[in-house]
């Protein structure tokens, strides 16, 4: 672990010193993602032009899950996103000239091409989240806000998990990024809003089989001091670190399953 620490702030800090080389460009990157990012909370604030509530959520508790999903995945985007990418590395080759070097291969492949610009959707979340903690109607006390804290820091480990595993899925597949992309940007895509506007099967596999619900459905609600409205247990609402580190201990499972199997280009 140590030994992988180290080779990603090795081979990160490279990257970055990079990208800061070009002042400019770096910062024209960031706002530009930061514009990006915008867009979809644009998307919600003129829905809400025309509704005062959707699925029994006004737009300041809405803004508050979408923020902390945004910050979930934009921590763990700019960590290990590159995972998305292995189907290439394994497609020319480069792949097997990581798994011959001193450093863990997972390490490698999420420090690779390290871009410090995707801070820009964690600064836009960033901003979501102080609008909507000041106007969303909530009862703050210790125990809201260690929970809230708690869920952004496991919701990056989750996503981050899921990178993982869509990674270590193309080993088998050749390369199936946009398999991978269907449930990191697809799982925060629908985590952007009530669950409540989806069926109960779906919600059932978001929080038993892929637990993206942990980012921020079921902390939110306790949060904002909402009931469950499945009716599910309310241990959920704090089980978030729980569901971090089960799913962290699958996502490495499946990658050195998947390391174990790898046969190279065959070129």
């Amino acid at each position: 672990m140590v030994d992988a620490v180290r080779g990603f702030a090795i081979i990160a800090g490279a990257w970055v010193r990079s990208a800061l080389s070009y002042r400019t460009s770096f910062v024209i990157g960031t706002l530009v993602q930061l514009v990006i990012t915008f867009l979809d909370f644009a998307a919600i604030i003129i829905m809400f032009g025309h509704i005062e509530a959707f699925g029994g959520f006004s737009i300041s508790q809405i803004a508050l899950l979408y923020a902390m999903s945004g910050f979930a995945l934009g921590a763990a985007d700019m960590l290990v996103g590159n995972a998305e990418a292995l189907g290439r590395r394994i497609r020319d080759g480069s792949f097997d000239q990581m798994l011959i070097r001193p450093v863990p291969a997972l390490a490698q492949v999420a420090a690779d091409r390290f871009a410090l610009r995707r801070i820009g959707r964690i600064a836009q979340s960033g901003v979501v989240l102080t609008w909507a903690i000041s106007a969303a109607p909530i009862d703050w006390s210790v125990a809201r806000v260690v929970v809230l804290a708690g869920a952004m820091a496991c919701g990056a480990v989750i996503f981050c998990a899921v990178f993982v595993m869509g990674g270590a899925f193309q080993v088998f597949a050749g390369d199936a990024a946009e398999v991978a992309n269907a449930f990191t940007y697809g799982g925060n895509t629908l985590t952007q809003y009530p669950l409540t506007i989806y069926p109960s099967e779906l919600v059932k596999g978001v929080t038993f089989i892929v637990p993206i619900a942990f980012v921020n459905w079921y902390p939110g609600l306790f949060v904002l001091g909402m009931d469950d409205p499945f009716g599910l247990p309310g241990w959920l609402q704090f089980a978030s670190p729980v569901a971090a580190v089960a799913f962290v201990v699958v996502a490495a499972a499946f990658w050195r399953t998947a390391i174990r199997h790898y046969r190279s280009t065959g070129s």
